[in-house]
């Protein structure tokens, strides 16, 4: 069962949209989530990943105060997920699960309507809100006729009802095309703009990369880091690649003006050298090349991608 919070702890976590403190939840021998320790900021797009079985899915539903923790305590803007008290601050949240079920019989504008009446809702929302997911040409069709990205769009939408001020998202471009894709973050930066705290899960890592602002990556039902994609390469120390185009006749200079970094190794390849060097010789290694000229014909460097960074945490 869940603890009681300090008094005296109660004015940090106020400054926190969630916080989670110790949360475990156990189901016999399995421990789905064990001791999380976790604080989201208000306004920012958080990013949660892992594999499989990782304990996404049942943190999301404990934040949701949809499951019971074994331990610990969950507070959502200041107020813990329990208990009666909890009903006011649970409409204004928003949740996407990952996997949306609808009535096919209803049209788009009659299911948004019947999720507005379930969570109190005011029903003059639910046509702009249809208009901001791109389906209000077809908000008097049949679900039935729907495709499964515009049935995405649509539970998307009924989770913006309310005005939310917290989103739980779980894999909510499931389905979508690219466009669609760019569109739902570019409504997410909107939300964020004006204070929404969204919290995401996706298997799509290379998605997430350049849209959340932080981000958790969870193994064995443990955080096993917290930070931006920059801070998280930097925890695993993970080296730059930086690939120099060459002419054949050319690679010999450069590899001597390479000679004397040490902490940088390199290979030849049929296009020019492959560099790897930490980020702290970056600017040395560029510093190096520069003496090159107008030999170099093209240069780019690589950062390790989100992709590198969570097999690096959770091998």
């Amino acid at each position: 069962m869940a603890s009681t919070i300090p008094a005296n702890k109660l004015a940090h976590i106020k400054n926190h949209a969630i916080e989670v403190l110790g949360v475990s939840k156990h189901y016999g021998a399995l421990h789905a989530v064990d001791g999380v320790d976790l604080a989201v900021e208000h306004g920012e797009i958080f990013g949660l990943i892992g594999h499989n079985g990782a304990g996404k899915s049942t943190l999301f539903k404990m934040m949701l105060g949809l499951v019971e923790p074994s331990a610990g305590n969950i507070l959502i803007n200041g107020n813990a997920v329990t208990g009666a008290a909890f009903r006011q601050t649970r409409r204004k949240l928003g949740y996407l699960p990952e996997n949306v079920v609808l009535y096919d019989n209803l049209s788009g504008i009659e299911t948004l309507k019947f999720f507005a009446k379930l969570k109190g809702a005011d029903l003059a929302e639910c046509a702009p809100i249809l208009e901001k997911v791109g389906l209000t040409h077809a908000h008097h069709r049949p679900l039935r006729e729907y495709s499964k990205g515009m049935r995405q769009r649509l539970g998307f939408a009924q989770a913006l009802l309310g005005q939310p001020n917290v989103l739980f998202l779980d894999e909510p471009t499931n389905g979508l095309d690219p466009q669609a894709i760019r569109d739902f973050y570019s409504i997410l930066r909107s939300l964020r703009d004006d204070g929404v705290t969204i919290i995401i899960t996706s298997h799509i890592l290379a998605e997430l990369q350049e849209r959340v602002d932080r981000l958790a990556i969870m193994s064995a039902g443990k955080i096993q880091a917290v930070g931006s994609v920059s801070q998280l390469r930097q925890q695993m120390h993970m080296p730059l690649t930086i690939t120099l185009q060459l002419a054949a006749q050319d690679l010999a200079a450069a590899q001597a003006a390479l000679l004397h970094l040490t902490e940088v190794s390199h290979t030849v390849t049929n296009e020019g050298i492959v560099l790897r060097c930490s980020r702290h010789h970056k600017m040395e290694v560029l510093t190096a090349l520069h003496s090159l000229g107008k030999k170099l014909i093209d240069i780019q460097v690589q950062e390790p991608s989100l992709e590198d960074v969570f097999f690096g945490f959770s091998d």
